[in-house]
This record gives structure tokens, C-alpha cells and sequence, in this order.
């Protein structure tokens, strides 16, 4: 907690007349929206105290602190994963430090592998729920009595209301045939799924899978903060359309799902 504290501190310092109303996490090949934020600030995660690093080449490692939509935000350019060798305490740090600072809604993103036969390449899944199959969480350990209760209830991990507005949002920006909703299943990695894990993964129920979103979540529920949260399918995998794939490919799919997920996010910042 007193790491928190010291991070929130210091960022508020330099923020003295700044109020954050939303926090922004930009998952991998994502970070196009940070382009149409009025920056007014910007912090590499290195001199924030006891901040983690970034280690994933395609994460900038950066805090943004500006204007987005007429909301004042603050844009993470990069996050932290279980498999870089972070505890999941360091993974959810800057989520509980932006809570500290006053956001009242958090935006999350990802990059992630279709397993719903329905899915095609770019589309855009909101998440309604998800499947938690990390080896740990970040409320293991003692309970930070500050930021919430010792057993959170997860009945609705991702916010209806803004789900709603979210569908609205597409609706209105002719988004809607490249919308779903569905369960996002979050996996340790970093290695991709094997062909038998896929089919695991669709028979308990998932529609998508990732390696990230997931802890972010449980620790945003544990602050009552309200979650919005979207998946770009980066590849499909599911039976008859799964191959091979590297980084490059995930990074080029979700290049053409960029302006779709901008223009989304955009819109619910405007409509909140």
C-alpha cells in the first residue's frame, strides 16, 4: 500500500490540477488511440516509483495524461503480463494507482484469439465475462483493506451499463456487424494454445483467449471501479480455421481493427 501511495503521490504532484475521470489501457498492437489524446502530460513508466517496465516489444511504456473526447484521461501505452515475470500485484500497480488518483471508469483492451466459429479477423468482442485460468490472482495474500473487501463479488466483473453504451456506440458509428459479445478466457502464456487447448477452452465456454485483462479486472472489481472491456480477434481458432501464427500476423490484424476500436471507444467516452 505504501508503494501505492508513494506512485499516486508523486504523479499527483505533477498533476496538481488535473482530474482524471477515466483510466485507458492499450493492449498489444493497440495504440493508435493515444494518438487523438491532447497530451498534456507524458511519464515513462521508469520514472514513475515503483512502477514496472514494459518488456513487450510492441508496448511503449508510457503514461499519457490528457484529453480524450472531452474526458480527462489517462492513457496506458503498454501493460504488464504474468509471463514477463511480474507478480500479479506489479501487473495490476498502475490500475490501483490510477484508482488512487480518482478515475471513475476503467477502459481495457486486448489482443486475442477467436475461438467462437462465428468470429472473423479485426472484430471487435465486448466482454460479458470471462474465464480465469492464470495460476494466481492479485488479491492472493493480505487484503488491502484501503482499496476494498477481502471477498469481491464477481457477478458483473464488466460494467452493463457501459456494455450498453458501447452497443449503442457501434450502432451509431456503423460498427455493428464487426461487434460481439462473449467470454474472454485468460491464459498465463506467453506461448499460444495448442490445438486440444482450443477445443478445451471452447467447450467450458469461452468465445475468445488471451494471456492479459483478467487481473486488471479482478483488481478494478475489488475497487468498485466499472469496467469496459474489448477484444480485437487477432486470429481464429477454431476448428477448420486455426494455423500457424507469429506476432507479426496478430500485429497486422490488429492494424485494420485500430480505427474501428478508436472510433468505439471514443464514442462511450463522449456518451458517458
Amino acid at each position: 500500500m505504501q508503494d501505492l501511495l508513494e506512485a499516486a503521490e508523486y504523479l499527483r504532484q505533477r498533476l496538481p490540477d488535473f482530474q482524471p475521470e477515466a483510466g485507458i489501457i492499450l493492449g498489444t498492437g493497440l495504440g493508435a488511440l493515444a494518438k487523438e489524446v491532447a497530451v498534456q502530460h507524458r511519464f515513462s513508466y521508469a520514472e514513475i516509483p515503483h512502477f514496472p517496465i514494459s518488456t513487450v516489444e510492441s508496448h511503449a511504456g508510457e503514461l499519457l495524461v490528457g484529453t480524450l473526447a472531452g474526458k480527462r484521461v489517462l492513457v496506458m501505452r503498454g501493460r504488464f503480463h504474468y509471463y514477463e515475470g511480474y507478480t500479479m500485484q506489479q501487473v495490476v500497480f498502475p490500475v490501483r494507482v490510477m484508482k488512487l488518483l480518482g478515475i471513475r471508469h476503467l477502459f481495457v483492451s486486448n489482443a486475442s484469439g477467436g475461438l467462437n466459429p462465428d468470429y472473423d479477423y479485426s472484430d471487435l468482442m465486448l466482454l460479458e465475462d470471462h474465464i480465469n485460468l492464470q495460476p494466481t490472482n492479485p488479491l492472493i495474500g493480505p487484503n488491502l483493506d484501503e482499496l476494498g473487501p477481502r471477498f469481491p463479488d464477481m457477478m458483473e466483473p464488466y460494467d452493463h451499463s457501459l456494455l450498453r453504451l458501447a452497443e449503442e456506440a457501434a450502432q451509431e458509428l456503423d460498427l455493428g456487424r464487426y461487434l460481439r459479445r462473449g467470454v474472454y478466457a485468460s491464459l498465463p502464456g506467453p506461448m499460444l494454445e495448442t490445438p486440444a487447448e482450443y477445443r478445451y477452452l471452447r467447450t467450458i465456454g469461452a468465445d475468445a483467449v488471451g494471456m492479459s485483462t483478467v487481473p486488471e479486472v479482478i483488481a478494478a472489481v475489488h475497487m468498485g471501479l466499472p469496467v469496459l472491456a474489448v477484444s480485437v480477434i487477432t486470429d481464429l481458432c477454431a476448428p477448420g480455421k486455426l494455423k500457424k501464427v507469429d506476432i507479426a500476423d496478430i500485429l497486422r490484424t490488429a492494424a485494420v481493427a485500430k480505427p474501428r476500436l478508436t472510433a468505439l471507444l471514443q464514442r462511450v467516452l463522449e456518451k458517458l
